[in-house]
Formats: C-alpha cells, structure tokens, sequence
C-alpha cells in the first residue's frame, strides 16, 4: 500500500491536535513530512518523534535550540523562522493541513499550493487576506483546496452532487460565543477569563475570544463568498446555540439542506482528510431523541458589530479583508494585554478600516502577497497607534 505523504502546519494547536489524534489512529497509512508549530516545543518534538516526521519546525526562531535539543537522537531534521516554515510547507506532500492561526498561515498555504498539493484550509484568514489569490494559485497548479472550518466542510458536503447556479442562499451557524446571553450593558466589563470560555466548543484562546466577538464568524462570512463565489446577499448567519447543524444550503426550489454533527472538530479534517471517501470517525453520535429541540435566532448586530464590519469588507472590496483582519488580530491582541475592552475591539477595527480606506490607494492595491503583506503591515500599526492613543 503507498503511503500518502502529509504535513500538519500549526501541528501544536487544537486543529492540528485533532488532525493527529485521526493520523495516529491509522499511522502505518502516512508518511509524514512536516509538523510545524510555535511555542509548544514539547508537544511538537513529541509529535515529530511519534509520527517520524522529516522535518519539525518552530516559527519561534528563539526557541530553535531547545527543538533540537528535543529531538536529539530521533534523526528528525529541525527549523525555525518563517522562512523555514514556508520551505517545509512547499516540501513534496499529497495532503497538507494549513492550521496556523491568523494572516502568518499565508505564505506557507501558497507554498503548498504551488506544489500541486490538496490543501486542508483551516487557516480561514488566508482567504479572508487573499482569495483571490489563493484561488488563482490553486487554479494555476492544479492544486486541491479543501474546507475544515466546520461550516465550511458543512456547505462543501451539502452541495455534493448539486450546482452552485440552484445554490439560492447558504446559512452559516454561530454558537454566540460566551456573551450569548449578557446584557448588552454588561459587554464593555467582560473579563479575558470570562471570554476565553466557550460554551459548546474546546478551542485555543484567541478563537474562542473570536467567537465570543462574533469576529470570528465575520471571517467566516468573507470566507464564505470567497470559497464558494456567491454573492454577499446570499450568506446569512444564524445564531444556534446548541452548535448541532453547522450549516444549511437553501436551494431555489425552497430546500434547505442541513448538515448535522457535534461540535467535534475531527468531523470536518476527517472529512478533509479522507475526501473524496467517507470513512468512520471517532465522535459522537447524535441522539437526535435525547437533544429534544434545536433553538435559532437572528443575530443581534448591536451585539455583534463585526457581523456588519464583514459586509463592509465585502463592499469595499480589494485589500480590504487583509486590513479588516490585522486590523482584528491587533485589537485582539489589544485585548488579551487589558489595553482595551471587550468592545472596543470592534471600534478599533472599524476606525482602521476607515483610516486606511480615506487615505486612498492601499485597498485597491493589486491583489498580490507582498501588497497584502503591506496592507497588513500598514493596518496592525494603524491600530496600535489608534490604540496607544486611547491609552494616553
């Protein structure tokens, strides 16, 4: 049996995690090329050594001493830097998974594509930065990207067999995050501690903060009409707290198609993993009679301002996710460091998005990477000068 050839980039993280909990169930079928990951040198050297991985790399380029030392004996090759992360993504591979967090999971998931391979996409913010561009570089190489946001994976499995031109509208679920349920007046005195709990969902801190801001789902949205080409008017989103059906596709003949799981991410990177097949996963099965009742409601945009800020982003058009996401990722930061509050982190992202579009030329730049990576340099210190400016 040929052994397919795979790499897990963001390995350390809840996404990569899960991807190797699957790997390691079957590891006789995968050869694995390269893990990559940050600061968690222990769970990445462990992981290289258990699935005998080519190559480990850090992006910590600080912290690349201590991953050799971790893999002293093993014969694993070891990295750091973003230059090495890029060069271990664009090494030969059948299946790629792109889980690193944010716009640095850019450059690499081009790398893969320019190698022909499948790309798992995790990294929603690649899309988000850069669709066009990821697209036409998969268009280019004959390359294979396939969705692992679990209502991304959702509308891929709903559509098979059917064609985008019956596609009438696609719904996107959302949990609602920690604040749910708060009293909007409540919202500007949310503690970090109290939004990196998820209700329904084990994830890393800053996309459970990201849930929390509903900023999260606004990507999601961008990423939507990115992946499946429809029309901004055609993506809702529905808050549903139980988290069961992660989204639906609604059809001109008035069906709506629904894709029902748990909220396990080893659902959508199986599926993603195993496509065009589908094999059994270890994750719950549902008891449809025991659940009872499903609940949905619209989203309150008062609530959840980035919700409005994504249909900004798509009018505007051009760079305009690139800046919309720095511009998020710095507020977050913002956050996380008690420099800002619960709130403001949308009125930060907005005040950028504003600054950068008046001062003309930087959104409607060409969409290639070195002017999304200006964009993105150009928005994170828009923010933190907007942000120290509040601070002073």
């Amino acid at each position: 049996m040929t052994r397919r050839r795979i790499s897990i980039l963001g390995a350390t993280g809840s996404i990569g995690q899960n991807t190797i909990d699957l790997i390691k169930r079957d590891v006789d079928a995968y050869e694995v090329v390269a893990l990559t990951g940050a600061g968690n040198i222990a769970q990445l050297a462990a992981d290289a050594r258990a699935l005998r991985a080519d190559v480990a790399v850090t992006a910590d380029e600080s912290r690349l001493d201590d991953l050799r030392a971790a893999l002293i004996g093993s014969g694993i090759e070891a990295a750091a830097g973003q230059v090495a992360l890029s060069e271990a993504a664009a090494r030969p591979a059948d299946w790629v998974m792109s889980a690193i967090v944010g716009a640095a999971g850019l450059a690499p998931g081009i790398a893969v594509l320019q190698q022909g391979a499948t790309l798992a996409l995790a990294n929603k913010e690649s899309l988000v930065c850069a669709g066009s561009l990821i697209l036409e570089t998969a268009r280019k190489h004959d390359a294979r990207l396939l969705p692992v946001d679990s209502e991304h994976s959702a509308v891929f499995q709903a559509l098979v067999g059917e064609e985008m031109a019956a596609v009438e509208r696609i719904v996107i679920t959302a949990s609602g995050g920690a604040f749910r349920d708060w009293p909007l007046a409540d919202l500007p005195n949310a503690t970090l501690a109290q939004a990196s709990n998820h209700p329904n969902w084990n994830m890393g801190q800053r996309i459970t903060i990201d849930s929390a801001s509903m900023f999260n789902k606004a990507l999601e949205v961008i990423e939507t009409r990115e992946f499946f080409g429809v029309e901004p008017e055609m993506i809702e989103v529905l808050v549903h707290p139980e988290s069961m059906i992660h989204a639906l596709v609604g059809f001109h003949d008035g069906a709506l198609m629904a894709h029902v799981g748990p909220p396990d991410m080893r659902h959508a990177i199986g599926y993603a993993l195993h496509w065009p097949e589908r094999r059994a996963l270890p994750v719950e099965r549902l008891d449809l009679a025991a659940i009872g009742s499903l609940s949905f409601r619209a989203p309150d945009i008062a609530r959840w301002p980035a919700l409005r800020l994504a249909r900004d982003v798509m009018a505007r058009g051009g760079l305009a996710g690139a800046v919309f996401n720095a511009a998020k990722e710095t507020a977050l930061d913002g956050f996380i460091a008690g420099a800002l509050c619960f709130t403001a982190m949308a009125e930060i992202v907005e005040e950028v998005l504003t600054q950068i579009d008046a001062t003309g030329g930087h959104i409607d730049a060409p969409m290639t990477l070195d002017n999304v990576a200006a964009a993105d340099h150009l928005s994170r210190k828009t923010a933190r000068d907007i942000i120290e400016k509040r601070a002073g």
